[in-house]
């Protein structure tokens, strides 16, 4: 329950620090006070959309503050469990900023989390209903929750909901998977024509450049042999009288050997010169290879010309300036040639999953069906009971379950029927007024609070339209909610007024609002003003202490 609320420069509240007990509390005050401004800073706390026109002018800043009592309220432990909640003491700690900017910050027990996660929060924590709630009425999703939170299937509904949600993944990658085969078989042709065309390009990685590099020396071929020749020519010349390198160097060496017994020194000199010479006969070696293998060819330099023309012509038209790209373009389209099986056999198998989600979608909304149809004439003979009571006496209620397309929620559509004569009902939305309304409202509510299991229960002047014998009926039905949780009443009638155990009073002075727990005569006081108006006479006290006692 909420056993706190801070609020500091919001709209018109300066400052207000207040505590709250268990039980029926009510909230009262003239109109314009600021009741509404309470609510909304409860809201905005509970994960409301926030914005910089909500702070007040006695600061840059505003914030809002609610701690929650959760010791006993099991049904929310799998909720905090799931996002490592840990509550303080059995405390829950709940603050919200908004800074100038208009950005706003939340903090649960002092640390950060989102306003999502606040407001899924808030579902399990508080139920506000607004004076415009009523609306909620001719809402279908509205009515089937009221009736599967009866019935106990909500637990049911959200499998069903995880295995409609399963089918739209399903669906939409079979959608997926059809139109890339169907792509894949218009760009067939083309596809296989490209592709053949590169497969008998036989394309090898680094090819390019030892073509470029043969075609540069096949240009140069006749070139190239003159000046090997020219030092094949130097190095061992056909000239009788030229000494070639090679004999000169072993005659120098022999030479050198002989006068070694006479110089040491020059042992090591005809070393290195026969070290010379044996690097000269390798080097003139693979000169004479290297010119013979110099082919002076005008074929191999077509066929090579022509195998440059056709790899220039194939990467121009792919738009790539490597022949691994190319090798990249003709294996892509090897893989979307050749894959259309795997799409077969992907295609198959998501279809066999669909039928097997399909088949236990339809075997829960069959559970959901028949658990519906079974608790809809308890729900509706419990409302029914409920509209008697508040003195709605010939009202008939009724609970219409009709089939609808497949959803989230099964294949069900549920509809509200209500008669306040007894007659032929008809749908809520089509015959109900504004104070039967309230009435029908305040009804679900008390229900969804019983098997919901909402710890906190707001109700923002659900009496509207209803008066005298009526609302004190409605004042008994909120005040019996009160015994099994906490809730907050805010009303402008002194007959539900006068259940509460805590009357709270909100008053706005120099536009400034403000709220206080009333003591027993200045809560004497309140309701007699609310009996009378703003001359309270000796008649409204009298009447009012009759109420409260």
């Amino acid at each position: 329950m909420l056993t706190s609320l801070h609020v500091g420069n919001y709209v018109l509240i300066d400052s207000l620090d207040i505590r709250f007990p268990g039980g029926l509390i009510i909230i009262s005050g003239q109109t314009g006070a600021g009741k509404s401004i309470l609510l909304g800073a409860l809201s905005l706390v509970m994960g409301a959309k926030a914005d910089a026109s909500l702070i007040g002018e006695h600061g840059d800043s505003c914030v809002v503050e609610a701690e929650f009592d959760v010791e006993d309220t099991p049904s929310l432990q799998s909720f905090l469990n799931e996002n490592d909640i840990e509550p303080d003491g059995g405390h829950l700690i709940i603050r919200r900023t908004i800074a100038p900017s208009g950005r706003s910050r939340a903090f649960l027990n002092d640390s950060p989390v989102t306003a999502a996660l606040l407001q899924d929060l808030s579902q399990r924590l508080i139920d506000i209903h607004s004076q415009h709630q009523t609306r909620l009425l001719t809402d279908k999703a509205f009515q089937m929750d009221m009736l599967d939170h009866f019935a106990g299937c909500m637990s049911l509904r959200a499998e069903t909901a995880a295995l409609w949600a399963r089918l739209a993944s399903l669906r939409k990658e079979k959608e997926s998977l059809v139109e890339k085969r169907r792509t894949a078989a218009e760009e067939q042709d083309y596809n296989e024509a490209v592709f053949r065309q590169l497969d008998e390009a036989r394309l090898r990685s680094g090819e390019l450049q030892e073509l470029e590099a043969e075609q540069d020396q096949l240009a140069h071929a006749e070139e190239i042999k003159q000046e090997l020749t020219a030092v094949e020519q130097l190095l061992s010349p056909d000239d009788d009288q030229l000494v070639p390198v090679d004999v000169a160097l072993k005659e120098s060496v022999r030479h050198l050997s002989r006068l070694a017994r006479f110089i040491p020194s020059l042992e090591p000199l005809s070393g290195r010169i026969e070290s010379a010479r044996l690097e000269l006969d390798d080097i003139a070696s693979e000169i004479t290879q290297l010119n013979a293998r110099t082919d002076v060819s005008e074929e191999r330099l077509q066929a090579v010309e022509e195998r440059l023309s056709l790899l220039y012509g194939l990467m121009k038209r792919h738009h790539t300036d490597t022949i691994e790209a190319l090798i990249e373009r003709r294996d892509a389209l090897s893989e979307l040639l050749f894959d259309n099986s795997e799409l077969d056999a992907r295609i198959a198998a998501v279809e066999n999953e669909i039928k097997a989600v399909t088949k236990s979608y339809d075997n829960l909304s069959d559970r959901l069906h028949a658990g519906r149809l079974k608790a809809a004439p308890a729900f509706s003979a419990a409302i029914e009971s409920s509209l008697h009571f508040l003195e709605l006496e010939q009202s008939v209620f009724e609970v219409q379950i009709g089939e609808s397309d497949p959803g989230a929620a099964g294949r069900d559509r549920i509809s509200f029927l209500f008669s306040a004569s007894g007659k032929n009902p008809v749908d809520v939305a089509k015959c109900a007024s504004g104070g039967e309304m309230s009435r029908i409202m305040l009804s679900l509510k008390a229900m969804m609070a019983r098997f919901a299991e909402m710890p906190t229960l707001v109700f923002d002047e659900i009496d509207t339209g209803v008066s005298g014998s009526a609302a004190d009926k409605m004042g008994s039905m909120i005040c019996e909610m009160g015994k099994d949780m906490q809730v907050f009443a805010i009303t402008h009638l002194p007959q539900v007024a006068a259940k509460g155990e805590a009357h709270y009073l909100v008053t706005k002075e120099d536009s400034v609002t403000s709220i206080r727990q009333l003591d027993a005569e200045g809560r004497l006081m309140e309701v007699a003003r609310m009996l009378s108006g703003s001359r309270i006479t000796e008649a409204a006290i009298e009447n009012a202490r009759t109420l409260l006692s």
